[in-house]
């Protein structure tokens, strides 16, 4: 009883101490802020701690157009935020958005990908790599994405794509079906097929689907990481992600030190390792440790950035091509006169290299896809050092700055606001003219490496899509706005019925 009446005694002598001790962090927090935002547009007072947080996960594309508005209404081009313990900067001014990615080095900014995005992908992956050790690695990905490889790829693409339209138009039936979580399937077996190919079996694929959704699911989400939440279940699954794909890496080695054919890109990656292990080993250079970048860990881990990068960006591109070619008929006609002058599917045949060349504006229609609906409207990079962003203010070290890829494409191009596939044409070359404006891929030292990949899946899709299948978008209102998952998709996740188009599927096969 003596001990209670203590307690009491002493929490009630210290009540008051602590409260003034609470009340003096959150007064320091709320100068802190202020003091770090100065004059630049931004809420005046901030939640403690979480800030906007709630804001941003609860209303993700009105947190990001609230910044983009209070960015607008400053010359500075930028806007200040505050978010569970950070300080955040939105960029919408191009030149500094590539001030940013040509300043990616250790005394200044560290591209992080995401804001809680070491706890999620790991202290040691190619995102955060700068300097040597990033260009050695980026060196070593060269093989990736030669013409050979390239050509590789988009045979898969293809049998794979035919494989899921097929599918849709079994399930659309002529009724309406939502296609992003439908594109997200086809996605991710496109890039389990064209990244690591035989070497993950179907029961591994099954695994590796469920730790990717709570990968996905965690991006989105708060980063409280204890047993049972969506982040710790994100970051668990990306260890096993990693695991399964170092496991791909290391059986790839072996059949590239046989000489067998690559069918894959890790093959593709690992046919130029293992040439230069080899080499290393007979002249008794190796040492006990194999060179930077080269231990199947290491290589899963990029495996698994490649995957994040290619994923979700992707599926977000593919659904904004079917809503702006339903949206404007005139360019889905033009797309479908090119295709069919060039490719039919009763040749039961794969579309080539060439072919794919040949298809001059459906490559104009992806790549203004891409400008009007980038798929990955932001890329965070964090703040080593103070750094002088312009005359009047210096970005205080530690904060999460997010130029805005979506920003710069509304910026420069001649009406930015209008979906013109016929600016990216030989006669108006806009691509060049406003290349500074086009971010879609990043810029600087990390600008995307598999760019040439990606645009090949969008151009494979729209193609085929256009010339296999009739659709029709089932409108409401609403349904074109901008919703973020993380990538951004629209509000009714691409909601249209299907039907087959064309007298019958072609029959693809890699022989």
């Amino acid at each position: 009883m003596n001990s209670i009446n203590f307690s009491t005694t002493t929490f009630t002598f210290l009540a008051p101490y602590l409260f003034t001790l609470v009340v003096f962090l959150l007064f320091f927090e709320q100068i802190s802020y202020l003091k770090k935002r100065k004059n630049i547009p931004g809420p005046v007072l901030v939640f403690p701690f979480l800030g906007n947080a709630i804001s941003l996960v609860r209303h993700p594309t009105r947190f990001w157009d609230h910044q983009s508005s209070l960015a607008k209404s400053s010359p500075a081009g930028f806007s200040a935020n505050y978010i569970v313990g950070r300080f955040i900067l939105f960029i919408r001014d191009s030149e500094l958005s590539h001030k940013i990615f040509s300043n990616v080095r250790p005394d200044a900014f560290h591209l992080v990908g995401h804001p809680f995005g070491k706890k999620l992908f790991g202290e040691h992956n190619l995102i955060y790599m700068m300097g040597q050790d990033h260009k050695d690695l980026r060196r070593r990905i060269v093989p990736n994405f030669t013409p050979k490889a390239l050509s590789t790829y988009t045979s898969l693409q293809q049998i794979i794509i035919l494989y899921h339209l097929q599918k849709w138009d079994r399930l659309s039936s002529g009724k309406a079906i939502p296609l992003r979580f439908l594109a997200r399937d086809m996605n991710l077996e496109t890039s389990q097929t064209v990244f690591v190919g035989p070497y993950l079996p179907p029961e591994a694929r099954e695994r590796f689907n469920a730790d990717y959704n709570f990968f996905n699911v965690g991006l989105m989400k708060l980063p409280f990481d204890f047993p049972g939440t969506a982040f710790r279940n994100a970051r668990l699954g990306v260890d096993r992600l990693v695991k399964t794909l170092s496991v791909c890496v290391e059986q790839s080695k072996e059949n590239m030190k046989k000489g067998k054919e690559p069918t894959c890109l890790i093959d593709f990656w690992m046919q130029e390792t293992v040439k230069e292990l080899t080499a290393l080993s007979e002249s008794h250079e190796i040492t006990a440790a194999p060179p930077p970048n080269t231990s199947d860990i290491e290589i899963g881990s990029y495996l698994f950035d490649f995957l994040f990068a290619s994923q979700d960006a992707s599926t977000s591109s593919l659904l904004w091509a079917v809503t702006l070619l339903d949206s404007h008929p005139e360019v889905l006609a033009k797309v479908r006169e090119e295709v069919k002058s060039i490719w039919l599917p009763e040749s039961d045949s794969l579309i080539t290299g060439d072919q794919l060349a040949q298809m001059k504006y459906t490559h104009a229609v992806a790549r203004e896809v891409l400008r009007y609906r980038a798929p990955a409207p932001m890329v965070p990079h964090i703040v080593a050092e103070d750094f002088p962003l312009n005359k009047s203010y210096t970005i205080p070290k530690g904060t999460i700055v997010f130029p805005s890829v979506y920003e710069s494409s509304f910026q420069g191009f001649n009406e930015p606001d209008r979906f013109d596939p016929d600016r990216f044409s030989e006669e108006r070359q806009e691509d060049r003219v406003y290349k500074k404006n086009y971010l879609a891929f990043g810029a600087g030292a990390h600008q995307c490496v598999g760019q040439r990949y990606a645009i090949n899946h969008l151009v494979l899709f729209i193609a085929m899509f256009a010339t296999l299948l009739d659709f029709k978008r089932h409108r409401s209102d609403g349904c074109d706005e901008i919703t973020y998952v993380p990538t951004i998709c629209p509000k009714d996740d691409c909601l249209v019925s299907l039907s087959r188009r064309c007298a019958r599927y072609p029959t693809l096969s890699l022989h």
